[in-house]
């Protein structure tokens, strides 16, 4: 027996009221899918007051007036070039909008009162999945299941699996496995790590990145008859700084759970391939100095097991969105990293519905956070901001993605994070290629799991 969250109201938290149903759901359910509800299951109307707009979903990949050439690695173009703030949030005015804000957020307004903003646009819901997508969540809404304690599920790859979920490990699931870029090639992004005071440390990797679950030829076959039940698989070289230029480590993320993240490194100055032995939870990230943890990536990735996991419901809160203008070649490195946080005048935040789901640390697991509270945006279903805790309850860091759609994929794609550190007043800049000649070129297809094997790393030693 499943609880099913239900809104009350359209700012507040959903009451939960125990409404029995079976582990998938009924077909007068899924088929709200493309009607009431998006094919991923989003609202599709929008809210009583006029401030989220309904779902329109117009564009389906380029939209018609806008110049952009796929799979080349082309900068996000915004298709809203004359949209501007209808209104800001700042550090006089937030506690007028506190019921649309995170923790986070708020202690971000409050800590740099003078400086730290959020800019309001007008909402906008015109991006759509292609009809492939659609049709594979539907029949995951009828279908598919958690197994293994929620570590893992059934039903078919290239969707979501639980367009209507009714539990915080299914939630996470759609996290963990929406439509996404299948090749994700010759991607170099640099990492800054901002001091306080505005000094950068600098790190960069080069990334390659496999999704076999959205790859053409596994769309709607059944979950795990991929390549051996792997999700992903990711090659990652650090470039800067210059002690651990060369370092390369290749991994494979696997769809269920109860079997291991898999991970080889190579060392150039051993010249030497080993496996490594834990690979992800608070596991530092590469190039950041130990400040931010392998499975804040993406706000969270990898195996869920360490923490107890709640649905606290859904709320309308201020995230990021259509984020185009602040991954544009036209946004310096210099403009955007300034002291205490990034420049809010290259941000762009809208009222979006997102699910909110809180992971707390089991006690006979270790990790740097005691908490985490993850909210995810309803129509993409990925998380946008989380907010973490140290294991005494303190908050002590505050993070978001900004998104935007490709083109090249028809889907949402992760840009550049940003994760604020409270105890220092710093902060991390992951996933920067506003300097760079080029951003990632999604869906060239040029990608192949023998790339990511032990073998693939050893022959960088020759």
């Amino acid at each position: 027996m499943k609880t099913i969250p239900t809104i009350i109201g359209t700012s507040s938290f959903l009451i939960l009221l125990t409404t029995p149903v079976q582990g998938a759901v009924t077909p007068q359910d899924a088929a709200r899918l493309g009607n009431d509800l998006t094919c991923v299951g989003a609202e599709a109307s929008g809210n009583a007051e006029g401030t989220i707009p309904p779902f329109s979903g117009k564009w389906l990949g380029t939209p018609p007036h806008v110049n952009y050439q796929k799979h080349v690695g082309q900068h996000p173009v915004d298709p809203y070039p004359d949209d501007r703030p209808i209104f800001v949030i700042d550090g006089q005015n937030w506690r007028d909008h506190a019921d649309n804000l995170t923790a986070g957020q708020k202690a971000m307004l409050e800590r740099y009162s003078g400086t730290f903003q959020i800019p309001v646009y007008e909402g906008r819901r015109d991006f759509r999945y292609p009809d492939q997508v659609c049709e594979i969540a539907k029949k995951n809404a009828l279908e598919a299941e958690l197994i293994d304690g929620g570590m893992g599920f059934t039903g078919y790859n290239g969707a979501i699996p639980f367009p209507i979920p009714s539990n915080a490990m299914e939630v996470l699931a759609n996290h963990n496995n929406p439509y996404r870029a299948f090749t994700e090639s010759n991607w170099q992004r640099d990492i800054a790590d901002v001091s306080s005071n505005g000094n950068i440390s600098w790190g960069r990797v080069e990334n390659l990145n496999l999704n076999v679950t959205t790859h053409p030829d596994n769309m709607g076959t059944p979950v795990g008859e991929g390549t051996n039940g792997v999700m992903a698989y990711s090659r990652t070289g650090t470039q800067l700084p210059a002690r651990n230029r060369g370092n390369v480590t290749v991994s494979s993320e696997p769809i269920n759970f109860t079997d291991d993240r898999l991970a080889w490194s190579y060392n150039p100055g051993t010249r030497r391939v080993r496996q490594v032995p834990e690979y992800g939870f608070d596991t530092p990230y590469a190039g950041t100095s130990g400040k931010i943890t392998i499975d804040q990536d993406r706000l969270m990735n990898g195996s869920p097991h360490r923490y107890n996991w709640e649905l606290i419901g859904k709320k309308e809160i201020y995230i990021p969105a259509n984020a185009y203008r602040i991954h544009s070649n036209r946004v310096s490195y210099d403009s955007l990293l300034t002291p205490g946080h990034a420049n809010p005048d290259h941000m762009r935040y809208e009222l979006r519905r997102v699910w909110v789901i809180e992971g707390t640390l089991k006690n006979e697991y270790r990790h740097k956070y005691g908490k985490r509270t993850l909210y995810i945006d309803e129509d993409t279903w990925h998380g946008v901001i989380s907010d973490y805790y140290d294991r005494r309850g303190e908050l002590v860091q505050h993070a978001f993605v900004n998104y935007y759609y490709s083109p090249s994929t028809s889907a949402w794609h992760a840009g550049t994070s940003f994760y604020h550190d409270f105890t220092t007043g710093g902060y991390i800049a992951l996933n920067l290629f506003q300097d760079l000649d080029r951003a990632a070129e999604l869906n060239k297809g040029d990608l192949n799991p023998d790339m990511f094997t032990p073998a693939a790393l050893r022959r960088l030693s020759h």
